[in-house]
């Protein structure tokens, strides 16, 4: 898949992140660039930095040093009220789904409407942008189902249809196919592709499944002791001989 890094403008840039916890010094200089209309993966060992770097890109977590530049806004000299209206430009998918057990899919979906009435004003039908969203990952029949009724599969596509109901430039995906069958997990990665193809947006993606990586990078960033020890694209790394890589594909 060709690599997109060199021909379109970032619209996510991190450069020398560093965060610690007292002895233990998680980023230590990580860089990344996402470019317009790339799939971008990450890949590290457990405890590596990957969601420590993830919430510090959507003002969860404060870094010690360095910068994040999101869409030309730096995330550091942002107030409150105009990170939150960011982050209606950036989608996060959460590994567990994080559906509201207590909300049917309907509901679910219409949650971030009304939260962020700036960006779509007050909406009194919310059906006709619930359903699209919901047919956009084939399950329009679930709108009135509670999570419960859902398989793992059904939910983690629910998941994304409340993620692609804000209109989302970027999407954060962690862990996508973790948990899923070998079936549903190419199912979730075949949804990904599609959804990019129309929507034109960028994706940073976190996972361990090589498979994964291999369907839907266009460019891979091997994390290592805090950095981004290797750059490429998923053949690139896969044909290294270096042992550091190669333990990613084994």
């Amino acid at each position: 898949m060709k690599t997109l890094s060199n021909t379109r403008e970032a619209i996510i840039e991190i450069k020398d992140l560093r965060k610690s916890y007292g002895d233990n010094h998680v980023l230590d200089g990580f860089n990344m660039q996402l470019v317009e209309g790339e799939n971008l993966v990450i890949m590290g060992k457990s405890g590596s930095g990957k969601s420590v770097m993830i919430k510090c890109l959507i003002g969860l977590e404060e870094p010690d040093s360095g910068s994040i530049v999101v869409m030309g806004k730096n995330i550091g000299s942002l107030e409150r009220e105009e990170l939150d209206e960011l982050r209606t430009e950036v989608g996060f998918l959460f590994q567990g789904s994080a559906l509201y057990d207590s909300m049917t899919v309907r509901e679910n979906l219409e949650f971030p409407l009304r939260r962020h009435t700036k960006k779509f004003g007050v909406i009194e039908d919310t059906t006709p942008l619930v359903m699209e969203a919901l047919e956009n990952v084939g399950l329009g029949k679930t709108i009135d189902l509670m999570p419960e009724e859902l398989s793992g599969g059904m939910k983690r596509r629910i998941a994304l249809a409340r993620t692609l109901i804000l209109q989302p430039k970027i999407i954060l995906y962690d862990e996508p196919t973790t948990g899923l069958d070998p079936i549903t997990a190419k199912e979730i990665i075949l949804l990904m592709q599609s959804i990019q193809k129309k929507y034109n947006t960028s994706a940073l993606i976190i996972t361990h499944d090589v498979d994964c990586a291999r369907a839907i990078a266009n460019r891979m960033i091997l994390l290592v002791d805090g950095i981004n020890y290797a750059e490429g694209t998923f053949d690139e790394l896969h044909t290294s001989n270096d042992p550091k890589i190669q333990a990613f594909f084994k």
